[in-house]
């Protein structure tokens, strides 16, 4: 049993305008998974023009009811939280106005600075760049607990014009460990998402040392994430994505359903 576990439709303001839960479902049918999940972006009080208008999710459950008994295919629908400090309430009473089968929490802002664009790196060494974002996220996942998995855990690596985009996990390894047992005490998880793997730094996020630890830490709750913002890459690296799990030693990932896991065997 797959399903896809990070995709944007075109609610999320940065995906591609065609993608729909009805795309959605014509492309998992033929890449033979069970289900889809969709997971759109929604980040209070985001310093972007692009992320400020708020999704209907009225029109949004409606819509995905209606392909789910159109199609006959399971349609579960989940969100992508951006985590800042100021959006505390905001975040929970959303999460507790809808039926979410799943949400996924995530770092896109820290100190009000976006690293997509640029500005969070400037004055700032590539060593207090990741600190920093770490730091953020160690707070996140001490604040806020309403979440299911935490997303893409060190993307950071991908954004920042210096001459690499990795890092080594021993520099960090203090404040990723908190990070990972915050999450593990918690009883929530985190996600591989592969999206890395077809752009700079070449590997998903996190990266192999780090699903690693997660799972001698006692990490147990994983999720698969495509990170598709098109439907062509719903999908996109699982059988790569797999083998790291494997690596790592998993064998399971959980499959979400109004919020709880159900652990499917990895069989590839």
């Amino acid at each position: 049993m797959i399903i896809d576990h990070h995709t944007h439709t075109k609610y999320s303001p940065d995906a591609d305008m065609s993608v729909t839960f009805q795309t959605y479902v014509e492309q998992a049918k033929l890449l033979g998974f069970q289900g889809i999940l969709c997971t759109d972006h929604v980040d209070f009080d985001s310093p972007e023009p692009l992320f400020q208008k708020m999704i209907d999710y009225k029109t949004y459950f409606k819509e995905a009811l209606a392909v789910k008994e159109k199609t006959g295919f399971d349609i579960r629908v989940g969100v992508e939280l951006g985590y800042q400090p100021q959006s505390v309430s905001k975040m929970k009473k959303l999460v507790h106005d809808y039926p979410f089968d799943f949400v996924i929490m995530s770092m896109h802002i820290i100190d009000g600075l976006d690293p997509y664009e640029g500005s969070f790196f400037k004055g700032r060494t590539q060593k207090e760049s990741y600190q920093k974002y770490f730091e953020a996220v160690l707070e996140s996942v001490q604040t806020y607990k309403d979440y299911d998995v935490y997303g893409h855990l060190d993307y950071i690596v991908r954004y920042g014009k210096f001459d690499s985009h990795s890092y080594d996990y021993e520099d960090y390894k203090d404040i990723i460990d908190l990070i990972l047992l915050a999450i593990i005490k918690n009883g929530k998880g985190i996600e591989l998402n592969t999206s890395g793997l077809d752009q700079l730094p070449n590997q998903t996020f996190p990266k192999l040392e780090v699903l690693k630890r997660y799972k001698e830490l006692g990490g147990k709750i994983i999720t698969l994430g495509s990170d598709a913002h098109k439907t062509k890459d719903l999908g996109r690296h699982f059988n790569k994505a797999f083998q790291l799990l494997k690596q790592s030693g998993f064998d399971e990932i959980a499959i979400f359903k109004q919020r709880k896991p159900e652990f499917v065997k990895i069989t590839i």
